[in-house]
């Protein structure tokens, strides 16, 4: 480390700092990615996730379609891109993890890295199970077994229904009416049903209620294949509820055990392998993308599924909720607030440009949640067109996107098998990518507080992978899916938005805006006076007064978490209450700590000896081309 226990090799006086060294403790100093390219795409890996292809379409197009995109990129500029920026920054000076460099700011926020690592645990916990599920229906789509689109199974109901059967239906038609549609496992005519519901056919396609034109399937009860089929065979949920958790599903604890396995050995050297895996988790999505996004607009529907997507309604801007969703949408997508950007830009040398990784990182996601809604609409659009119903009939977020409406249109399409693998395997590599950053999050605040274990590294990483497992295993029963809604409705939340609002305050309030700024001049980031206004702007006032805003929007208009009809108990409730509680509760924790260490008055709000420069900052300095430069001239190099 700068100070005196830092030796610096051959490799580093030729300006190479190699991927690990050996301070003079014999103490395996940190690893450093091996190119800047790695830490982009480890940045776009991680923030590119699930949350662009399930959740960013639905949100666009229930808030007002293409004017949806106003209040997101509005967000991004004013929340998304600052808390980016500033965690990014934060990491690289000093080349700590969040536990450790949060301390170093100062003793009054000891506890935040600490919140920051109980978010990223829980969620790494969870968002496993997701990755296990598109791991699931991958495997069954590599071997052909096609069965979300059946009505045969055992676990089927009278009211299965798929787009296969009505098209069926239709073909099969020998008689005068040419509305035939399944319902109740047979065929049969639209105006029948309607009549069977007290209503008169009309059109084909609807029931006459008086004056009113009402679409037929309105009137009664249909469940898509698709759906039972995710309930019952991927989830078993059966007739679990919170009280009755059922059994255990062995084919999820196998996909999960897998799942973890596979993350193991991508990051079991941490950045040294993840840095190699990432050109791949990173890029490979978006060839998937492309593929189905080409696949899908020269089917027939696929522009009205577009024009929906995107057609803009201005009066949803004056609406309070959509700048929430926007808001929201922003944590959720970008993955700010939880130490894992932190943590990765924490192995950039000292002098890495992260101010353009940040720019262009969060566009790139902006435009792959633009992007990533073509494919889906337009495949939705096909799907409605091909079912005669409505658009926003199959429009769904989150698991209901990704295991119910988009896998049954995928049967409907010429070689269901092709484009099932490459959907779900797309799921599977996006989900799979961020989970790096959240891995390397919880190991990098072991060795931090252990730099011993280094030189043990992959146990360190098996010993953080296992462990998630065996947390994961409740959520594989058959109510675990209960479980798994409770902990994501009440970790990436209202809590996540108060912890950005303290990283805000850290550096903007306690260590000070200037000082930052300097910092920044330091490892070579020379911004002019129009970006310095920005960033001073928007990490002083307007990321704070936005948090605060949309966490007084989500208490103002909360909802009790639900999992489809099912209404969770009071208990659940309070469980729910107290995870989300545990997120910030070690922020008071650490106060009281740093009161207890001796910590008074403006004390509290002083950087610590720790908050220095990166030991990096003596290697390699910018447009240094010299060869022989000894110890001292490095030890001036970065220091304000």
């Amino acid at each position: 480390m700068a100070g005196g226990d830092y030796t610096m090799n051959q490799s580093e006086a030729n300006g190479k700092v190699p991927a690990q060294v050996t301070t003079s403790t014999g103490t395996p100093e940190k690893a450093a990615w091996g190119r800047p390219l790695e830490f982009i795409l480890a940045c776009l890996g991680y923030a590119v996730g699930l949350g662009n292809v399930w959740r960013f379409p639905y949100l666009a197009y229930r808030n007002g379609g293409g004017a949806f995109l106003i209040p997101f990129l509005l967000m991004m500029i004013l929340i998304g891109l600052p808390l980016f920026f500033l965690e990014l920054y934060i990491g690289q000076y000093t080349s700590l993890g969040p536990l450790k460099a949060f301390e170093a700011i100062a003793p009054f926020f000891s506890g935040l890295g600490y919140c920051t690592l109980v978010v990223i645990s829980l969620i790494s916990i969870y968002y496993m199970i997701i990755v296990a599920w598109t791991l699931f229906y991958t495997i069954v789509s590599i071997a052909g077994n096609l069965d979300w689109g059946s009505c045969e199974n055992e676990f089927n109901t009278d009211f299965c229904y798929s787009g296969f059967y009505d098209a069926q239906c239709r073909v099969n038609n020998t008689g005068d009416s040419t509305d035939l549609t399944y319902y109740l496992r047979r065929c049969i005519s639209i105006g029948e049903i309607c009549m069977s519901t007290g209503f008169e056919p009309y059109d084909g396609r609807y029931c006459l209620n008086g004056t009113e034109t009402i679409p037929w399937y309105s009137n009664v009860k249909r469940t898509i294949a698709a759906e039972e089929y995710y309930t019952q065979r991927v989830l078993g949920r059966g007739d679990a509820t919170w009280e009755n958790w059922g059994t255990i599903q062995w084919h999820l604890v196998g996909c999960l055990a897998l799942a973890w396995f596979v993350a193991f050995l991508c990051v079991i050297k941490g950045v040294q392998s993840a840095g190699k895996v990432v050109y791949f988790t990173a890029l490979f999505p978006y060839v998937m993308l492309t593929a189905l996004l080409i696949r899908g607009v020269t089917l027939e529907g696929a522009r009205d599924g577009i024009v929906f997507y995107l057609t803009p309604d201005w009066s949803t801007l004056l609406d309070a909720r959509v700048w929430g969703d926007a808001a929201s949408q922003i944590f959720y997508s970008f993955g700010v607030a939880c130490g894992s950007l932190i943590t990765l830009a924490s192995y950039n040398g000292f002098y890495n440009n992260c101010h353009f990784d940040t720019v262009f990182v969060c566009f790139a996601n902006f435009l792959t949640s633009v992007y990533a809604g073509f494919a889906i609409f337009s495949v939705l659009g096909f799907q409605a067109e091909l079912m005669g119903v409505q658009i926003d009939d199959v429009a769904e977020q989150g698991p209901g996107l990704a295991f119910v409406a988009y896998p049954e249109a995928l049967l409907q399409m010429p070689i269901p098998q092709l484009w099932s693998i490459l959907f779900f395997l797309m799921l599977f590599i996006l989900g799979l990518g961020s989970q790096f950053a959240g891995i390397e999050a919880i190991n990098t605040a072991i060795v931090d507080q252990w730099p011993q274990f280094r030189k043990r590294y992959w146990m360190v990483t098996a010993t953080t992978c296992f462990c998630c497992f065996i947390l994961g295993i409740p959520m594989c029963f058959s109510g675990g899916v209960y479980l798994f809604t409770l902990l994501e409705w009440n970790t990436a939340s209202w809590a996540i938005l108060l912890i950005g609002l303290a990283e805000s305050a850290a550096v903007a309030w306690s260590y000070g805006i200037n000082r930052a700024m300097n910092d920044l001049a330091a490892m070579n980031m020379k911004l002019n006076a129009v970006l310095r206004f920005y960033w001073k702007t928007t990490w002083a006032v307007t990321l704070p007064v936005a948090s605060i805003a949309v966490v007084a929007f989500i208490f103002s208009d909360w909802k009790a978490p639900s999992y489809a009809d099912y209404e969770f108990p009071l208990f659940a409730d309070i469980l729910g209450w107290i995870t989300a509680t545990s997120t910030i509760i070690l922020f008071p924790v650490g106060v009281g700590w740093a009161f207890y260490k001796g910590y008074r008055g403006k004390q509290l709000f002083t950087p610590t000896e720790d908050w220095k420069p990166s030991s990096r900052s003596l290697c390699n300095p910018p447009n240094d081309t010299s060869t022989d430069t000894n110890q001292t001239d490095y030890d001036n190099v970065g220091y304000i």
